[in-house]
């Protein structure tokens, strides 16, 4: 994938497939302990009828046409972040984290997992702050999670 070119574009309607499919590989790569509260298909159907009509969604496309990452922004939160496991450690994570800091200036919150030290050492590289942890019972999975905010 090194020698593709990915270009940072919002989402169409066409590309609910794709980065649910980006999703539900990111997921399983970097959450494998992780129960998931949703089968693929209803993932899918989210991201076909509420995350790209309902946020401000964004995709990283190689130059080959396949989907690589997506971004989901609400009002003030960074609802989505996932990477194909191929197109992680070339930056794009952070292209991502720029776009959605230009997009809410204003700052941002964000949710994941406490077990998702990975991500928790990106978004901490990127000037986002623990501001609650909690046992995960807000949260679909049942999963011990932790907010993060970003301040300008």
């Amino acid at each position: 994938m090194d020698e593709d070119v990915i270009m940072l574009r919002r989402a169409g309607e066409s590309d609910a497939r794709g980065a649910a499919e980006v999703w539900l590989r990111s997921f399983a790569a970097a959450l494998p302990g992780v129960r998931r509260a949703h089968s693929d298909d209803e993932v899918r159907e989210w991201f076909t009828y509420v995350v790209v009509p309902g946020m401000e969604t964004w995709v990283a496309e190689t130059d080959g046409g396949d989907l690589v990452g997506v971004l989901a922004l609400s009002d003030d939160e960074l609802e989505q972040l996932y990477l194909s496991p191929e197109a992680r450690g070339q930056g794009l994570g952070e292209r991502f984290v720029a776009l959605a800091k230009e997009r809410r200036p204003a700052g941002l919150d964000l949710w994941t997992f406490q077990v998702n030290t990975p991500a928790r050492r990106f978004y901490e590289r990127h000037g986002f702050v623990v501001a609650e942890e909690t046992d995960g019972a807000r949260n679909e999975e049942k999963e011990p999670d932790v907010r993060y905010v970003w301040r300008p």
